[in-house]
């Protein structure tokens, strides 16, 4: 069986937490997730890095173990849905356990194409922003002449 390569997973709790903080919750009908964007001076390779939870609160181990490994199976065959240099964390909820697994997959889409969508248009505003602070400063230096 093969795993998540080894690039597309978040594993220290130091990524963790830096996604908790800098990024923002957001819900889905089975699935919380957190996304934040890496810097360009990141050391990691390029791409989207994935991380999962699965607390005690989500059963005993087998349950929490089930859980994973088909989330774990999704995140390998949707992870190519993100092409941004992003790192998130999926919080699984209980219903994960029994939800059909197409069901699953077509949610964990919709995450990661909503990501891709959110990070475009992060990188369009940033583009926009920086253009339109540089021509009010033309503009004016046009208007003191």
């Amino acid at each position: 069986m093969a795993s998540t390569p080894a690039d597309h997973r978040l594993r220290k709790h130091a990524d963790y937490q830096r996604v908790y903080r800098e990024g923002r919750k957001h819900f889905s009908p089975s699935i919380s997730y957190f996304y934040a964007l890496r810097t360009a001076d990141s050391p990691v390779p390029n791409g989207p890095r994935v991380g999962l939870t699965a607390g005690k609160v989500l059963g005993n181990a087998v349950e929490r173990n089930r859980i994973k490994r088909r989330m774990r199976d999704i995140i390998r065959r949707r992870v190519s849905i993100v092409a941004a240099n992003v790192d998130i964390v999926l919080h699984p909820r209980k219903s994960v356990l029994t939800i059909e697994f197409a069901k699953l997959e077509g949610e964990v889409s919709r995450i990661f194409t909503n990501i891709q969508a959110a990070m475009q248009k992060a990188g369009n505003a940033n583009q926009f922003a920086t253009t339109e602070q540089s021509a009010p400063q033309s503009n004016k230096s046009r208007v003191a002449s």
